[in-house]
């Protein structure tokens, strides 16, 4: 559903970004990823049509954004960064001119809109002025004015600035909801967003691309060992001892306390409950073998699931990663 080969944006002898290629699947919720200043919203620009590249080519729905701007649009939803909305015109009143403008049928243009502000939460301000809602509010229409249209393909730039924690937990709900329907790519300095929200993410730096994958995928390509984390009931320096021993540990950290090396224990003595992150080579499964042991020595076994590495660390592993590379 979006196809970008190649792209290019000059700006005088400055290069916004370059060579950008990347696809998203029909379906698809992707993130796009990038430091501030790394390319994201020129990108997002071209492919929404309001910004021509220098060179390179993209299709979104089928249709060239160059050639085919008018096809293309009409089957697009964007939400920019800062929404251009009407300030002097009712929730309403402003929705209806969207629909008019996206060429959203006249006899069911009442019902769509009705059915966009419940799905987004602005029915009940519908009769207010845009200029008098909150920030949260304006993000809300902005939100509906980008589905009004039921698009095929939603490109959404920081869709949940400005909102409160509710309020972010239902657009997020929404944003779920449109997988399979619509193909959504979104830009986001959220992270943790991306990893509740995102099949596949896109990470730019410096106008090129870094990665385009699965956060798992991404993690099991930088991690070069395997980490566990466990809660256990038991004398902290006791657990930290037997835990360094097992087969294949690297290290082991007390969370909140020092390292422990393999064969030492540094923690306090102390009939506690305490968390450790146990590092072991890469591909040691330690889950069965640190299970029984915390058995076997009476000890309580409250938590042992895998310490995956979070977007966070890969997105500033793989940035730093870029920016060594291209220093050297």
């Amino acid at each position: 559903m979006i196809e970008a080969d190649r792209l290019t944006k000059y700006y005088d002898k400055h290069t916004a970004i370059r060579n950008v290629s990347f696809t998203v699947e029909k379906g698809e919720i992707v993130g796009f990823l990038g430091p501030n200043g790394a390319g994201k919203t020129t990108t997002m620009r071209i492919l929404t049509g309001c910004l021509p590249p220098s060179s390179g080519t993209a299709r979104v729905a089928g249709f060239d954004v160059l050639t085919d701007s008018l096809q293309m649009r009409r089957r697009i939803g964007y939400l920019p960064e800062n929404v251009p909305l009407y300030t002097d015109m009712k929730v309403t009143d402003y929705l209806a001119f969207v629909a008019e403008v996206k060429g959203v049928d006249r006899g069911r243009r009442r019902q769509r809109i009705g059915e966009i502000m419940d799905k987004c939460g602005v029915a009940k301000v519908r009769q207010t002025l845009i200029g008098a809602l909150s920030r949260g509010y304006r993000q809300r229409v902005g939100i509906a004015q980008a589905l009004l249209n039921d698009p095929e393909v939603l490109i959404m730039d920081e869709p949940t600035i400005g909102l409160d924690p509710r309020q972010i937990v239902e657009i997020r709900q929404l944003i779920k909801e449109l997988a399979g329907q619509s193909t959504v790519i979104l830009s986001t300095h959220i992270l943790p967003e991306v990893s509740m929200l995102c099949h596949r993410v896109i990470i730019i730096n410096n106008g090129q691309i870094v990665a385009v994958d699965t956060p798992e995928n991404l993690t099991a390509g930088l991690q070069s060992s395997t980490k566990l984390r466990i809660r256990v009931e038991g004398p902290v320096n006791q657990v930290g001892m037997a835990l360094t021993q097992l087969p294949g540990v690297l290290r082991v950290v007390a969370e909140d306390e020092a390292h422990l090396p393999a064969g030492q224990a540094g923690a306090q003595a102390g009939e506690t409950t305490h968390s450790f992150v146990v590092e072991s080579e890469r591909h040691c499964d330690l889950r069965r073998e640190a299970s029984r042991l915390i058995v076997e020595r009476g000890w309580g076994l409250l938590e042992l699931r895998p310490a995956d590495m979070s977007l966070e660390e890969i997105f500033v592993r793989l940035v730093t990663k870029e920016a060594q590379e291209a220093r050297a």
